[in-house]
């Protein structure tokens, strides 16, 4: 079966949770042998992985006409795409584009990050969707996220293929219920056109299924998994925090969907019990000012480090470095970091209102809001050896069971239905 499937980012450039799912299902798919994927990015740097499936660099496909050499082309984009197959898009060019702004082999540039100008990019990543999908051969078209809905529609309506989109978070999810009229109506024509919807949780699937008036019957939870560990990741050394200062963490996105107001406030209620506590709060977004404020609002400044964005073995080596997790997620569609935490040995506590919450039993669960709550799980954890060492020994055995091959036969047996192949 051949996929073209879209997306955003991919390892070992991300940006969040994304790209590391986008690796995941791709790789879980591969594993079937039979599965040949096509997976378009708007700016591959060259270094990702293509053992197992071919990489399109949108950034490298021709949407005007120009007259260029072999040696040329070879030496401008020749890392990420193959001269060969710059000439065959180019021969697949389907209307006049010379209106828009393009470089010199007539391709147009992406950041392939989340700028202002993001919706711009979503529109032009759509427009070389449809020489891509005159292009290359297929059977089926899987999007992933509201940034790739307009490129997998426009592919359908090219190639007549059906389309799965999968959802990895909502705007509900992003904006606390103030939803961006804009990104709304791009995710509602996505689904309104997919013939597939791939959910990461139920919670999400509910919120596709009431907030956007979609048809049940072909929205279905796919919930995501997590990889083994690298022997390099592996290899790294949990510190003996034993009648020394404990460590808890908060690692991901600092921004209002997250929930990093709840981690300060329960961090505050900790340290009115034991002062042996430090708090890290790891990662970057919109919120990061006001948490170091609310941070010294409360007096609890100098227990808490603010490290900023960390990404490949940093992630590992925090998460190891701590003895509690913490995920106070508002609205998390599905969130991996605790089944990452989990693998590393760290006892975890996250939000009811995550989507990893409806498949892992052995961590603790409490509402975002009850900042009590959070704060008791945190000290008991922390002050209760058989807790921590229950939590850390089954939660890895647990999370070790949740698998990309698994999650990838699901995803196989979604294209056959929706491709007739199966009832």
């Amino acid at each position: 079966m051949k996929v073209l499937m879209f997306g955003w980012e991919y390892p070992p450039h991300i940006l969040g949770g994304l790209g590391t799912a986008s690796y995941g299902i791709t790789k879980g798919l591969a594993e079937q042998g039979d599965m040949e994927i096509t997976f378009c990015l708007p700016k591959p740097w060259g270094d990702e992985d293509k053992s197992f499936l071919n990489i399109i660099a949108m950034n490298a496909v021709p949407i005007v006409y120009r007259d260029v050499d072999y040696d040329y082309v070879k030496s401008r984009i020749g890392n990420v795409i193959s001269p060969e197959l710059y000439y065959k898009m180019r021969d697949h060019i389907y209307a006049d584009f010379n209106y828009m702004l393009v470089n010199d082999l007539g391709c147009i540039e992406f950041s392939g990050k989340y700028m202002d100008n993001l919706h711009s990019e979503i529109n032009n990543y759509s427009i070389v969707a449809g020489v891509v999908a005159r292009q290359q051969e297929f059977d089926i078209i899987h999007a992933h996220d509201w940034l790739t809905y307009p490129a997998g529609i426009h592919a359908k309506k090219v190639s007549g293929k059906p389309l799965c989109i999968h959802v990895h978070a909502t705007d509900f999810d992003r904006s606390r219920g103030h939803v961006n009229p804009t990104v709304y109506s791009i995710e509602k024509d996505g689904m309104d056109n997919a013939d597939c919807i791939m959910c990461v949780s139920e919670l999400t699937r509910q919120t596709v299924i009431n907030q956007y008036h979609q048809d049940p019957r072909k929205c279905f939870t796919v919930h995501n998994a997590v990889y083994p560990l690298r022997q390099e990741l592996q290899d790294i050394p949990r510190p003996d925090h034993t009648n020394k200062e404990k460590i808890v963490t908060f690692l991901g996105r600092i921004t209002m969907q997250k929930g990093p107001e709840y981690f300060v406030e329960a961090a505050n209620m900790v340290l009115h019990r034991t002062r042996n506590v430090r708090f890290c709060m790891a990662g970057s977004g919109d919120m990061m000012d006001a948490m170091i404020y609310l941070a010294a609002e409360r007096g609890i400044a100098d227990r808490f480090h603010f490290p900023g964005f960390m990404r490949g073995k940093q992630v590992y080596e925090c998460l190891k470095d701590s003895d509690v997790y913490v995920m106070p997620s508002v609205s998390e569609p599905f969130g991996i970091s605790p089944l990452e935490a989990m693998q590393c040995g760290t006892p975890t506590i996250i939000s009811k209102q995550s989507g990893c919450a409806e498949i892992l039993t052995n961590c603790i669960k409490v509402d975002y809001w009850d900042i009590h709550a959070l704060a008791d799980s945190i000290y008991s954890i922390c002050h209760n050896d058989s807790l921590f060492n229950y939590l850390q020994t089954e939660g890895k055995r647990e999370v070790d069971q949740i698998t990309w091959e698994k999650v990838g036969l699901w995803i196989r047996e979604l294209y056959e239905r929706t491709l007739g192949l199966r009832k």
